[in-house]
């Protein structure tokens, strides 16, 4: 006599075959339309750009991904416990590779995970009917899986790669378990050994996309119940054991993924204390959030990049989301034997969100849509399954079914494309938010922080001020603000909040960094040097904080210091042209000038139109008298930049050291109207002049100079020297008394004087 199961199972194969043969259409040819459906649907993802809420730190902002598929990625996607409190080096890899091939063209990063969701829609339909049989079921769950508004989040967020990616290695383990699974004639017949490993393989490979598959080895002893049918409920203590001894591998791989990623977030500030939310409160989210889950996945409105935990919830929601939850279970429990889809389904659906549930708290949200990624799979199986039980023996089931799928696969198709076009753009996603929800801080920091890279700085302020109002304990607020602040010149405000970012989160190294620069503007450098240091600490292959710490030594005279900050920098980053430059300049005041020509070479290579580069490539160079290339590096920079007056004044000493008085004038006087207090200038045009025999002028530029900077020396030397030619001895030995008096071992103001003092001597003994 048949168990109902097997009574049931006969009746469904039957039903299926039914609609089958009514229907015919390859399996090839079904499968193909789920690709091209699921394609088409997010193909406008493309047009979306990465969004400034995670995706820098995954992608746009993250040098170990912009670099691409690299042999030095590759080792920091496995060993890096850091970036983003994720251990997930398949997914870190699957960043650079889209980087390797796109570079930072937010289309290609889209379009891997269309492509890779458009493959999990496959292998749902795959799995489902090499599990059941039941080909137009299988097409329907896959469809509505697919083509869901609540995996837009997934798809449409190049972060969240991490589920398409997971999901894509969990389905095909289950793939092959099912193989190996289907392919045991009795528990104790040998296994298909190839399977096996595949299997394992493939879920190995899932953890490290994404944890959250720690509980695949459970839903692997769901599909043994049902519709795997190797053991069942009711005599379970006779055929599960040989079953989860076969899966203690799984097992061992889940609980070791589920320490990393605890230990991971947690120390990345991702798990938030016992004390922070304590655990009735997150038992009490869990229980809504169930509900919450199960009431978008039917009416899917109102979706959001972030929910914002409202930290206690009334305890009538509590008591009735229990209830509900509990009285779902109890009903599948009771019709298990009847109907044995609906628990596994249901176990499905509760068991897969637990990592995610926020029992054990990850971030401040109290709920997330791209969290249902897989666990939506379980409730729709429930509820096709139940529906075509609930028609089977209707006169009609084929047209309804079809018209029921119709119209719920339209309904989906219509909000799934609305909900892309919210993702359009940073502001409309949060913009959206801040309509779909209440009180989301989140969405209040990611507006402001859009508005501020816009300009719009005092809207961008209010934002953040109304982030911290609702969540004062948020650093990334009182972070971002402080940024804000400071590109307005307020920076006592913005040193504030800076301070008050670190006290919440004192290992953040960007908020120390960027503490570190507003001090530095106050011209607090010891205090700024303190804060670069404690950058550099906990980011010691941060490139720019080592240039920035350098720049503040070479200011406070610890030139070999700077010196070596810079060239840390160059090591991290060697195509960092500005430290390039800060090194070649540090390198000109320490008289190391071969080894500045070498960094200002580099610096223009790799920004060819840096004026400023080219301008002191050029005076380096003309110290080692290398006149004829630092002539063409000066007329260079004053391509670039006609109003540049110090290449004004090093194209015309280049000029005078060529002998070509004429034009070292004209670029002199051009120097001097662009800059009519530039001392140097005034200087050497009057030694030009004179040169040319055109004294009174010459004795009116070093008049100038003396005038501006009294303790210019050489300009005393130099009007002397004219003043002697004018045969005005005595005031010419008063001006080189005077250089002499300024700078006592003036070789040449020496001689001069003395030279003058015999033609006085001379003079007045004749």
């Amino acid at each position: 006599m048949r168990s109902p199961n097997e009574k049931f199972n006969t009746v469904s194969a039957c039903a299926s075959t039914q609609v089958s043969t009514r229907l015919p259409l390859p399996v090839w040819l079904m499968a193909t339309v789920l690709v091209l459906v699921t394609v088409a649907l997010y193909w406008p993802a493309l047009q979306c750009g990465f969004v400034d809420y995670d995706d820098n730190v995954y992608v746009t902002e993250n040098p170990h991904v912009e670099n691409g598929l690299t042999w030095a990625g590759v080792k920091w996607a496995f060993y890096n416990t850091q970036q983003a409190a994720y251990w997930a080096p398949m997914m870190w890899l699957s960043h650079e590779l889209a980087c390797q091939f796109f570079g930072l063209n937010p289309w290609g990063h889209h379009l891997i995970n269309v492509l890779l969701h458009a493959a999990n829609v496959v292998l749902v339909f795959f799995l489902l009917r090499q599990l059941t049989g039941a080909t137009w079921r299988s097409f329907l769950v896959a469809a509505l899986f697919g083509w869901h508004p609540l995996r837009v989040e997934s798809v449409a967020w190049v972060t969240e790669r991490k589920d398409v990616l997971s999901a894509f290695f969990g389905l095909l383990s289950l793939l092959f378990y099912v193989r190996y699974a289907q392919n045991k004639k009795t528990l104790n017949s040998q296994p298909s050994t190839l399977n096996y490993v595949l299997t394992l393989l493939f879920y190995a490979l899932g953890l490290m996309s994404k944890a959250m598959l720690v509980t695949w080895p459970f839903v692997m002893l769901l599909l043994d119940w049902w519709p795997l049918k190797r053991f069942t409920i009711h005599d379970s203590r006779f055929t599960i054991w040989p079953l989860l001894r076969e899966k203690i591998p799984f097992f061992g791989l889940a609980a070791a993924a589920s320490v990393v990623t605890y230990l991971v977030q947690k120390n990345g500030g991702a798990v938030m204390s016992m004390a922070t939310l304590p655990f009735g409160v997150r038992l009490e989210n869990a229980l809504i959030s169930y509900c919450r889950y199960l009431g978008k996945l039917f009416w899917p409105v109102n979706l959001a990049i972030f929910y914002p935990h409202p930290v206690y919830w009334p305890m009538e929601q509590v008591l009735l989301a229990g209830g509900l939850l509990l009285g779902i279970t109890v009903w599948c429990v009771v019709v298990r034997r009847q109907y044995p889809f609906m628990l596994m389904g249901w176990l499905w659906f509760v068991g897969t969100l637990v990592p995610v549930i926020q029992l054990v708290q990850s971030g401040n949200q109290m709920m997330a849509d791209r969290f249902s990624y897989i666990p939506s799979l379980g409730v729709t199986i429930l509820i096709i399954w139940g529906v075509c039980e609930l028609i089977r023996q209707w006169r009609y089931q084929t047209m309804v079914l079809s018209l029921a799928g119709c119209a719920t696969v339209s309904f989906c198709l219509v909000l799934t494309w609305q909900q892309i076009n919210y993702w359009k753009d940073d502001e409309t996603i949060f913009r959206h938010a801040l309509a779909a929800t209440k009180n989301s801080y989140v969405a209040h920091y990611g507006l402001g922080f859009i508005l501020n890279k816009r300009g719009h700085t005092d809207e961008a302020i209010a934002q953040y001020l109304e982030t911290i109002r609702l969540e004062p304990n948020y650093a990334n607020g009182h972070y971002s603000l402080g940024n804000t602040l400071n590109t307005k010149g307020q920076t006592d405000a913005a040193i504030s909040q800076f301070q008050e970012a670190i006290r919440l989160k004192p290992d953040w190294a960007e908020a120390h960094y960027s503490l570190g620069n507003a001090l530095n503007t106050k011209d607090r450098t010891d205090a700024a040097i303190s804060q670069f240091q404690e950058a550099i600490r906990l980011k010691p292959d941060w490139a720019e904080a080592h240039n920035n710490l350098g720049n503040i030594l070479l200011k406070k005279g610890r030139l070999d210091e700077a010196i070596s900050q810079y060239q840390e920098a160059v090591r991290l980053k060697p195509d960092y042209a500005e430290v390039c430059y800060n090194l070649g300049t540090a390198l000109v005041t320490k008289g190391r000038i071969d080894e500045a020509i070498s960094q200002f070479r580099e610096a223009v290579r790799l920004k060819p139109d840096w004026a400023e580069a080219h301008r002191s490539f050029g005076t380096a160079l003309g110290m080692k008298a290398q006149t004829n290339e630092a002539i063409n590096q000066f007329q260079t920079a004053l391509r670039l930049k006609s109003d540049d007056a110090e290449a004004h004044f090093g194209l015309g000493t280049a000029l005078s050291a060529k002998g070509q008085n004429d034009d070292a004038i004209f670029q002199f006087q051009e120097a001097i109207r662009l800059k009519p207090d530039y001392a140097e200038a005034h200087n050497n045009l009057g030694t030009a002049l004179a040169m040319k025999g055109r004294l009174d002028e010459a004795i009116g530029q070093y008049q100038e100079v003396v005038r501006l900077y009294p303790d210019y020396a050489e300009a005393h030397c130099g009007l002397g020297v004219i003043l002697g030619m004018k045969g005005q001895t005595d005031d010419a030995i008063h001006q080189f008394q005077e250089a002499l008096r300024l700078k006592p071992d003036y070789a040449e103001a020496r001689h001069n004087l003395t030279h003058a003092l015999e033609l006085k001597n001379a003079s007045t003994n004749r």
